[in-house]
């Protein structure tokens, strides 16, 4: 596998949107937006700041018109959000420039998986395929110059089991058939894996399939969720290929009330994976310690703990003023694992084995 590593990424921060739709829909507006807040202190270049959706299927974002019209954007950063219809992108393109939502005008979205697009977006994968005409129509109508394909749940399906790599180049090719024959080419594609069915192995040989059968494409967009805990090595894989867009959440909170998962179906942590990238020398623009800070505030926000590693752990410590002290006693709550961020005061009075001028062989005392 000849490796692609992209010098720079942009990872949108969809814990405002994917985080909290499968939390509490009882959490008051101003702690969302105390979370907000925090996330656009990070360094982040996109935040989707919730969904658009009708607040009977998803509680959650009933107070989304509430959230655009108080939060203060911060500059540098596009606010966007999801839309799934023409309301909700006639709702949230009311808040234009605030809140951006045009960038995503000419493209079409496929479920592979028929009966989570009828959960999901009470619609069938036949209508959906049905309405790319309509897009294509109208992209061609504006004079646009390129579009992206969206593939849902690409990988398989907790309904109907796992997909081949022909059945989503199958799939693929239908949707690029369709923009082709309106001289329009296809520049990005996305994979929006819902219910996480995402191996490593799968990610590497589609996107490699895509390259190799439609060299036009530029930009590899992963939206994966992390329900079997192999999501960070997929993206992994993703960005030595060259993926550059990445969706991630403030402690890998999130998931789909129609996927069968809740909860657990979950994202990979934004700070894990910023951390990643900034050990692969992969430019993302956040701040990782303003990070961490917004992963604590989002425990606080929605009331129990998340589940990110580098929030609770830190980074790894590169600096000689970020070592630990050869001398900490023992480290054993996340409490005490938290000293790199609130000093060594939080495992005072901990028991120590340490001995002065011992020898190490190995790295074992001896």
């Amino acid at each position: 596998m000849t490796s692609m590593l992209p010098q720079s990424v942009t990872i949108t921060d969809d814990t405002m949107r994917e985080g909290l739709q499968i939390e509490s829909p009882d959490i008051p507006v101003s702690e969302k937006l105390r979370l907000l807040e925090a996330l656009g202190e990070t360094g982040a270049k996109v935040i989707s700041i919730g969904s658009f959706a009708h607040p009977k299927w998803t509680p959650s974002m009933a107070c989304i018109d509430e959230i655009a019209q108080q939060f203060v954007p911060k500059p540098g950063i596009r606010y966007t959000a999801a839309v799934f219809n023409k309301k909700g992108f006639d709702r949230a393109d009311s808040y234009y420039p605030k809140i951006d939502v045009r960038g995503r005008r000419f493209g079409a979205h496929v479920e592979m998986c028929d009966s989570f697009a009828r959960r999901n977006y009470n619609r069938t994968q036949a209508q959906q395929i049905a309405a790319i005409d309509g897009s294509v129509a109208g992209a061609k109508q504006a004079g646009a110059e390129s579009a992206s394909v969206a593939l849902g749940n690409p990988f398989g399906s907790n309904f109907e089991g796992p997909f081949t790599l022909g059945q989503r180049l199958e799939l693929l090719e239908l949707m690029f058939g369709k923009w082709h024959a309106a001289g329009i080419p296809v520049r990005k594609v996305s994979f929006l894996d819902a219910m996480g069915w995402n191996m490593p192995h799968e990610v590497r040989e589609t996107i490699t399939a895509i390259r190799d059968r439609w060299p036009e494409v530029e930009v590899f967009h992963m939206h994966l969720h992390n329900t079997r805990g192999a999501t960070i090595a997929s993206f992994y894989e993703a960005l030595m290929l060259g993926a550059t867009e990445f969706d991630t959440s403030i402690g890998g909170m999130g998931g789909c009330p129609y996927c069968g998962n809740g909860r657990a179906a979950g994202h990979v942590p934004t700070e894990d994976f910023v951390h990643l990238c900034h050990e692969l020398g992969i430019e993302t623009g956040y701040d990782l310690d303003k990070l961490i800070e917004a992963a604590v505030i989002a425990e606080e926000v929605v009331g129990h703990p998340l589940y990110g590693h580098v929030s609770k752990a830190g980074p790894r410590p590169h600096r000689d003023s970020d070592l630990y002290p050869l001398n900490m006693p023992f480290v054993e709550t996340l409490d005490e694992a938290a000293h790199f961020r609130k000093g060594p005061g939080v495992y005072e009075g901990q028991i120590s084995p340490w001995q002065e001028g011992s020898a190490l062989i190995g790295g074992a005392r001896v």
